[in-house]
């Protein structure tokens, strides 16, 4: 059923831009028979590529809109196949009146990341890039944006095919040893397949290494905000966030339940959590408030203790250290209505804070950057960061069989022609990560590598 949806010899149509009200619209039309199908719809079709044209599109003699229509000739596309853009008024009836009229000249209705999908059955895109451009869509924060980005530019398809290059070179070696053994040289030395396979499990575990940045990149640091009731924390979490979201009131345990949201600082984003205040409780929902704070608390990876002044910030404190491993930071919060200096920086390095002026806000989420940081250590700036599971399967599956390779290699427990076969597995797990190769490419090497028959 997939494969009748996904006929590559479609021509396929799509309204490419955000539905709803808005200047303008793209419509995507892409496929071995859209020129054909676009000419239908136009006064003249335009002749030359790559460069938009305003014209008129019409459904019979009905106009339709007055549009930049773009020409894309294949290879030199999005698709890689011949590719038209109408770039129309915006709103819901123009661009749908024109995908309805151009599916009734034969045109088909594209299904999700079909588009992409096409640009990877024609190498424009490895499976990678393609996964990046939906990143890119669904960044909620600079760094995935930036991530996604260097994703898209190839930053970790370059890596990966360099590691599958080096595994293959070893296989080589390895075929070499065991077809051609009387061969110039002799025998390949133990010691060079040892650095070879070494150097492929060293640069495996480097990017393996960075998996916990990805997921913080993903879904962000959670940052919990916790004290006492009564202390100021949901008028903080207002005033980080930029706008009032938590009710705040003075009456204790009015935050019954978490509140999340998602805050781009610049370096990191944060899932920063209102929680309910910590406190015993004889109320039974929100004794239930206090069990999610807990929660919250446990899987946190920074949390702002709050107390407004330096004995409830010491009492927090306490409160929060027995629910969570996480980095803790004092806030003294309402610092604004702080008599003296002592109660502004309450206890060692508390930092002052002010949901009514702002001050130290920013000073907070400095802190917060500098926590996360100690607690990720330094990413090469070189280095790809792997932010989807199905990377970390494929790199973890591809170690394992190079470990298994080096054990086998070191004890001799197997014959060499089958401990490789962990080789051809480890290359296996990186082309589907990434695509797919022609498998019979390692005999090619083995000859040019080695001028076997000189």
């Amino acid at each position: 059923m997939i494969s009748e949806v996904f006929r590559s010899h479609d021509t396929i149509v799509a309204v490419a831009s955000a539905t709803g009200r808005g200047a303008v619209a793209l419509v995507r039309l892409s496929g071995p028979d859209a020129f054909a199908i676009a000419a239908k719809h136009l006064q003249e079709l335009p002749k030359e590529p790559r460069v938009a044209h305003l014209c008129e599109v019409f459904d019979g003699d009905r106009k339709l809109d007055q549009a930049l229509v773009t020409l894309f000739p294949a290879p030199n596309s999005f698709s890689g196949e011949d590719t038209v853009e109408f770039s129309t008024h915006g709103g819901y009836l123009v661009p749908s009146s024109i995908v309805a009229a151009l599916t009734q000249s034969g045109a088909r209705q594209a299904v999700p990341g079909e588009f992409t999908r096409r640009a990877v059955l024609n190498g424009k895109l490895d499976i990678i890039q393609a996964e990046a451009i939906g990143d890119l869509i669904d960044a909620s924060s600079r760094v995935m944006q930036q991530t996604a980005i260097n994703q898209l530019d190839g930053r970790l398809s370059r890596r990966l095919l360099q590691l599958r290059n080096e595994l293959l070179e070893l296989e080589a070696l390895i075929a070499y040893d065991v077809d051609f053994p009387e061969e110039d040289d002799g025998p390949i030395p133990r010691a060079r397949i040892e650095r070879a396979v070494d150097s492929v499990l060293q640069s495996l575990e480097l990017l393996l290494s960075t998996v916990p940045v990805g997921e913080l990149v993903r879904e962000g640091a959670v940052v919990v905000i916790a004290g006492p009731p009564n202390v100021g924390k949901s008028s903080l979490f207002n005033a980080l966030l930029g706008r009032s979201r938590a009710i705040v009131t003075e009456i204790p345990g009015t935050t019954r339940d978490a509140l999340e949201a998602v805050i781009d600082t610049g370096k990191w984003p944060l899932r920063l959590v209102d929680t309910a205040g910590l406190r015993e409780t004889e109320d039974l929902i929100e004794r239930l408030g206090i069990e999610v704070s807990e929660r919250y608390l446990a899987s946190a990876q920074v949390v702002l203790a709050c107390g407004e002044d330096a004995r409830s910030l010491e009492h927090t404190r306490n409160l929060v250290i027995q629910r969570t491993q996480a980095a803790i930071i004092p806030v003294r919060t309402k610092a604004d209505l702080a008599p003296t200096q002592e109660q502004l920086n309450g206890p060692g390095s508390a930092i002052a804070v002010s949901a009514a002026t702002g001050s130290g806000l920013q000073d907070l989420l400095a802190a917060i950057d500098a926590s996360i940081d100690n607690q990720q250590g330094v990413i090469a700036a070189d280095l790809p960061i792997l932010t989807k599971a199905r990377h970390r399967k494929a790199l973890e599956s591809a170690h394992a069989e190079a470990e298994q390779f080096k054990r086998a290699w070191a004890t001799g427990e197997l014959p060499i022609s089958v401990a490789a076969v962990h080789l051809r597995t480890a290359i296996a797990e990186l082309e589907e990560l990434i695509g797919t190769f022609e498998i019979e490419e390692v005999l090619d090497r083995v000859f040019s590598s080695f001028c076997v028959g000189k």
